[in-house]
């Protein structure tokens, strides 16, 4: 008896450190990853905007080519939105609507996260001009991440992870794009 309750006390005194620890993380995370294309900014620009584009180029529609995918509005102007809906857990179901552009510049999106687990973030795509036919293409995210989950940030390093997809995906539309 006394071993498990001297389990319990350590167990709890672990969750105990780790919840106020947490109280000390910070609770958001920017990432930005970005590639050059040798392409013009617009031409680039055009093809990020529309949001059936990156069934061709996001490593987080790719994951799941049986996803359900919906759009609604016009894609590629403010106020269009992608959903998708998956069985598999690294994808889950959301949403994306962008709600800014800035023709030939930049695109601003809030994503909706639905399943595993509720939650937004924000992002952005940038299209800057690197030389004769040739764009630096910015892609961002930030999030917020409420106490105590903020924890699973620091654990799983996700800055470390979704910058790595931002890559992967930039990566994915240079080739695309460069074809």
């Amino acid at each position: 008896m006394k071993i498990l309750m001297m389990i319990l006390i350590v167990l709890g005194s672990i969750i105990s450190i780790a919840l106020i620890a947490a109280a000390f993380m910070k609770k958001d995370f920017n990432i930005e990853k970005e590639v050059t294309i040798k392409k013009s900014r617009q031409d680039v620009f055009n093809y990020i905007r529309v949001l059936k584009n990156q069934t061709n180029y996001s490593k987080w529609v790719m994951m799941d080519p049986n996803a359900k995918m919906e759009y609604r509005g016009t894609d590629g102007a403010v106020g269009s939105v992608s959903a998708w809906d998956s069985e598999n857990k690294n994808v889950g179901k959301g949403e994306q609507e962008i709600v800014k552009l800035d023709d030939g510049k930049r695109m601003d999106l809030v994503i909706r996260f639905k399943k595993p687990f509720e939650s937004t973030a924000d992002a952005y795509m940038i299209t800057e001009d690197a030389g004769p036919d040739q764009t630096k293409v910015k892609w961002g995210f930030h999030s917020k991440m409420a106490w105590p989950t903020n924890l699973f940030t620091v654990m799983m390093n996700m800055e470390k992870m979704v910058g790595d997809d931002l890559q992967t995906g930039l990566t994915n539309l240079k080739g695309v794009m460069e074809r």
